[in-house]
């Protein structure tokens, strides 16, 4: 009951403004409360046609709706206003498809359920009412029907007019008719000599459809200009039902007009400005409240302006630069009025960002106190990261062991990094020398002739020279790289990379060494497990020694009784010096297998080298009943490498495969098959046992250093052996071997030979024992 009556007085306040002719915006203001008021409305604007921008415009105190889209110069809502001209509603989803430009403004703001009602009163425009989502907008029509029928009775309700000669305003009083009927002093004053008849001259040209439309509306009718030479009047026609007279009050409004004209078409452009600029424009108190900000803030910060009104700007700063910036800002706006700030700024979403924000303060004009603060910002991320990422690669520039150049697109030296300087003997803060003081005059030729066209083309250029130290000194034999990269004036700068080569052949050369220390360490490991196995290949050419020694002295003893005792004691000489020369053989082959040097590369005849494995372990494989079955293709094709690292890798798949017939055989007879085959371009090994097999877990960590599934192993064997083979450019790997046993394959690539039949070895070096 309250509110119903509450709404009553609303309303009574919105119709007693009318009939007393008061401001537009202030009538505005009282039908948008009462409007308000009502259940599940969420907002109401009222918007005023603008005849001559074609546009609705906000009027009164409430909120505004956002700017719509496009160049505002350029907006209208002449379709819309056309055709609110043939309907008394329109919903707000049938408006947002309208081709205008207060479409764009609903759709900004997110206003999607509600409707439009035209009215003519207080001025030609029409109430914007938005629901609450949800709300049933059924009564919006109802509500339109309701206060058309208001407007309509409101002449029935008219008011008497001031006194006429009162008004300090030049007034006319009119017939029906528009004939003049009097006029107050300050009108006279005002027309001057001029007779009554010509008081037209300073009415609006259409007076006479004015002061009908006045008595047939009902209503007041203002601010209509009358251009009088360089002056605007402005005239107000208001009625007089009772008397059917109207009453028309003018006032020179040439300054006001004039500056109100200049000042709308700075702001449309300032406004333009603001709102299309990239950069947040933004105004705060001096604690640092937001007052105002540009629609960039939606796309730079992820709020809209109206959000931002009245927040601290304090929890939009990083938790670091908060306290620090906020007071310099103070300290500096207070004393010099400017500042540019570099700072952390929280995006809605969560993110910082890098801002850069120009200040001004806004002065009190008497006391100088900062009132107000004017910034400008823009989003420096991209920047501070770039710099950011400048500054990290010249830290690694610095920090590179390799030369570094920086040359202009003139081709002089700009910098160089620590490395170079050292390497090339430049002082530190020294004057760079030309480019060609440090090449070879064929390199720098070349670098003339080829490096810069194909940098340019490509972007990089690679080649083998040799750079010259300042003051003489050993030239560096380097791998080149020349970078090109192209500036922001489409001029292209360069950077060369060089690499010494030197110290890359020391650390290889010092590998190849450090790996033959190992193969040499892995050999006497091999030779401690295979010692029985040596033993008693010296023992028994010995022990035929001794026996064919002491038979032959039997029989010198007894020649005279023997006459054929001299053929047999020379038989027994001859079986002597064979046994002998196995001996020496054994003795032999073992000095070279532990031999310990560089590698040797030759042509290697396979079926020696797979003979002289086989009759290592041959005794060790006859101890444990396990038969080494050799099948060799025949006419091998020559391959190259060392015969002794070649020996020791099948010597450690031999002995491998032995270990695992021995682990799954232990008391039986089984059988190891090494295969050797030719292939088009590579000879194939395989060695393949009886034993249990090689687990998932195991295969992956098969080649792997000092893994080794023995109690008593090292975990070199398989290792050292695929880093042989792939040092002769082969390689070694594990291949499954059906349900039982595995095969480890091992390939050398076929070279061919020159002219006189000698290998073409990548290495040719001597070993020492």
């Amino acid at each position: 009951m309250i509110e119903e009556q509450q709404q009553g007085i609303r309303l009574q306040a919105w119709l007693r403004l009318l009939r007393e002719g008061g401001p537009a915006g202030e009538s505005a203001d009282a039908l948008c409360r009462y409007v308000r008021a009502c259940p599940g409305v969420q907002q109401v604007y009222w918007l005023g046609w603008q005849e001559r921008g074609r546009i609705y415009a906000h009027e009164g105190r409430g909120p505004d709706l956002p700017p719509g889209q496009g160049d505002p110069l350029q907006a209208s809502d002449l379709a819309l206003y056309r055709a609110l001209q043939r309907r008394r509603y329109l919903s707000l989803e049938q408006a947002r498809e309208q081709p205008c430009w207060l479409a764009g403004r609903l759709r900004r703001a997110g206003l999607v359920h509600g409707g439009l009602l035209p009215l003519a009163q207080p001025r030609p425009g029409i109430l914007l009412v938005a629901m609450a989502p949800g709300a049933d907008p059924a009564w919006l029509p109802e509500l339109g029907v309701l206060l058309h029928s208001l407007l309509a009775q409101l002449p029935l309700m008219a008011a008497s007019s001031p006194l006429l000669n009162t008004d300090p305003q030049a007034a006319i009083e009119f017939e029906p008719d528009a004939t003049p009927r009097a006029l107050n002093a300050a009108m006279q004053r005002l027309l001057g000599e001029r007779p009554l008849t010509e008081v037209a001259a300073l009415l609006p040209v259409n007076y006479r459809q004015l002061v009908s439309a006045c008595l047939g509306q009902g209503r007041a009718i203002g601010e209509v200009e009358a251009q009088v030479g360089e002056r605007i009047l402005l005239w107000q026609f208001i009625p007089e039902p009772a008397e059917r007279r109207v009453l028309a009050r003018c006032r020179d409004a040439t300054e006001e007009l004039t500056a109100s004209r200049e000042a709308a078409v700075a702001t449309r452009l300032y406004r333009l400005i603001t709102e299309n600029t990239t950069d947040l424009i933004s105004r705060h108190t001096p604690d640092g409240r937001f007052l105002d900000a540009s629609p960039a803030s939606w796309v730079l910060l992820g709020y809209w302006p109206e959000q931002l009104r009245g927040q601290p700007v304090q929890p939009l700063l990083h938790p670091r630069d908060r306290a620090l910036q906020l007071r310099r800002a103070g300290e500096a706006l207070a004393r010099d009025g400017y500042l540019t700030l570099t700072y952390r700024v929280r995006h809605r979403q969560g993110h910082y960002l890098w801002f850069e924000t120009a200040c001004r303060a806004i002065r009190e004009t008497y006391t100088g106190a900062v009132v107000e603060v004017v910034c400008v910002s823009r989003d420096i991320t991209a920047r501070v990261q770039a710099e950011e990422n400048n500054r990290r690669l010249a830290e690694v520039v610095k920090a590179n062991t390799d030369l570094v150049l920086f040359i202009d697109p003139e081709g002089r030296l700009t910098s160089v990094n620590p490395s170079g300087r050292r390497a090339l003997g430049i002082e530190e803060g020294g004057a760079l020398p030309a480019l060609a003081a440090l090449m070879s005059g064929e390199d720098f030729a070349r670098l003339q002739r080829q490096g810069w066209a194909a940098a340019e083309r490509d972007g990089a250029w690679t080649a083998e020279a040799r750079l010259l130290p300042l003051g003489g000194g050993t030239a560096l034999t380097v791998s080149l790289v020349l970078l090109a990269h192209k500036g922001a004036g489409g001029q292209y700068y360069f950077s060369l990379v060089a690499r010494d080569m030197t110290e890359r052949e020391l650390r290889e050369a010092q590998q190849r060494r450090h790996q033959d220390e190992l193969a040499h360490t892995a050999r006497l490991v091999t030779l401690g497990e295979l010692a029985s196995g040596i033993a008693h290949e010296i023992n028994q050419p010995l022990a035929a020694v001794v026996n064919y020694a002491g038979a032959s002295l039997r029989y010198l003893n007894g020649m005279a009784d023997n006459p054929g005792a001299l053929d047999k004691v020379a038989e027994g000489l001859h079986r002597i010096t064979g046994h002998a020369r196995h001996a020496a053989e054994v003795i032999s082959r073992l000095r070279g297998f532990l031999r310990k040097g560089q590698r040797r590369m030759q042509a290697l005849d396979m079926e020696e080298v797979v003979r002289e494995a086989i009759d290592f372990c041959a005794w060790e494989a006859a101890r444990h009943r396990i038969t080494i079955v050799p099948q060799l293709a025949p006419a091998l094709p020559v391959v190259y490498g060392d015969p002794v690292l070649l020996e020791q890798v099948l010597l450690n798949l031999l002995r491998n495969a032995i270990e695992a017939n021995r682990e799954r055989h232990p008391d039986a007879d089984s059988h190891i098959r090494l295969r050797v085959e030719a292939e088009p371009e590579r000879l194939l090994l395989r060695v393949s046992d009886q034993g249990p097999g090689v687990g998932p877990e195991q295969r992956a960590r098969l080649f792997t250093p000092f893994y080794t599934s023995k109690a008593d192993g090292l975990g070199l064997g398989l290792s050292m052996s695929r880093s042989i083979v792939e040092g002769f450019g082969g390689g070694l790997d594990l291949e499954p071997n059906g349900s039982e046993g595995a095969t480890f394959y091992c390939w050398l690539p076929l070279r061919p030979e020159d002219g006189a039949g000698n290998a073409i070895a990548g290495e040719q070096r001597t070993g020492g024992q």
